[in-house]
């Protein structure tokens, strides 16, 4: 479970749905990171028959998936039916671009094991309560020889608003975003083969907080925990919230901070039976010995 609280999976997907309409106007940063994972695509030879955009929001990357990889079959994945219905749409114009939907958690994905030759997801796994358990189903999917090619929010994401909030009451107000340390490990425990992880660190600066704030509630990702403040924010709260959050301000700026974190691994081509037990060379001597 992410530091902070876990993630309120209802609230989550119902914030997501009501900032489908609008969200692309919005999400200059994260069409921007999709672009960018794109681009690590040309440095990768495969030729995959089924890409799993996972997490797919309103379709953004596939039309990018489609020109690199025209023959393959591509499946969006997102836990938000709005977000799938803007996907779809997106894709009306050019039917050979609409991709096929599923509406499903990426924390528990309905499809079949090896099923799977690409699997890309932008931006996402910061909604995954089990990160481990994620990447798990992913190599379940994974055909031997797969791909997973991921961005993330890191744990220093935003962390000018945590701070702010901190300052003004003892409210999380803020969703966790993981570690990049935990999320390699975490791939390295599920047995990825050859897992490389780098980071980036990004800023946007806003004329007002509110502007920010603004920002994450037409993106859908304001805070989503389950320990998150119910009710209304106090006037007096969001103000004092204000007052710190100036603290930060540089060039006549208010900086948000990103950090962004890139990782992709491979399914291994032979996979350990469920169950296997690994018993060291040293031992099995020692025991043929005696």
């Amino acid at each position: 479970m992410l530091n902070g609280g876990a993630i309120d999976k209802g609230a989550a997907r119902r914030s997501f749905d009501q900032a489908a309409p609008g969200y692309d106007e919005a999400a200059v940063l994260q069409r921007e990171l999709a672009d960018r994972l794109l681009e690590r695509l040309d440095y990768i030879r495969l030729e995959p028959e089924l890409v799993l955009d996972l997490g797919a929001g309103t379709g953004y990357a596939i039309p990018g998936l489609r020109r690199r990889f025209g023959t393959a079959r591509i499946l969006a994945l997102d836990f938000a039916p709005a977000m799938l219905l803007e996907a779809r749409d997106r894709g009306r114009s050019s039917p050979p671009e609409r991709p096929d939907c599923v509406c499903a958690d990426v924390e528990n994905l309905p499809l079949a094991d090896a099923s799977v030759d690409l699997i890309f997801s932008n931006v996402t796994f910061q909604w995954c309560n089990d990160i481990q358990g994620t990447f798990g189903e992913c190599l379940r999917v994974l055909r031997p020889g797969g791909l997973l090619l991921f961005t993330t929010f890191g744990s220093d994401t935003l962390w000018e608003l945590r701070d702010a909030w901190a300052a003004a009451d003892g409210h999380s107000h803020v969703s966790p975003f993981p570690d990049m340390h935990d999320v390699g490990d975490a791939l390295v425990r599920t047995r990825f083969a050859d897992p490389v992880m780098d980071v980036e660190r990004l800023t946007v600066t806003y004329e007002r907080t509110r502007d920010l704030m603004r920002d994450l509630k037409i993106l859908g990702a304001h805070n989503a925990t389950s320990t998150r403040a119910r009710g209304l924010t106090g006037r007096r709260r969001l103000l004092a919230m204000e007052r710190a959050y100036e603290t930060h301000r540089r060039d006549g700026r208010l900086p948000a901070s990103y950090e962004v974190v890139y990782g992709h691994a491979w399914a291994p081509e032979r996979r350990r039976p469920e169950g296997a037990r690994v018993i060291p060379v040293d031992t099995v001597r020692e025991v043929l010995r005696r």
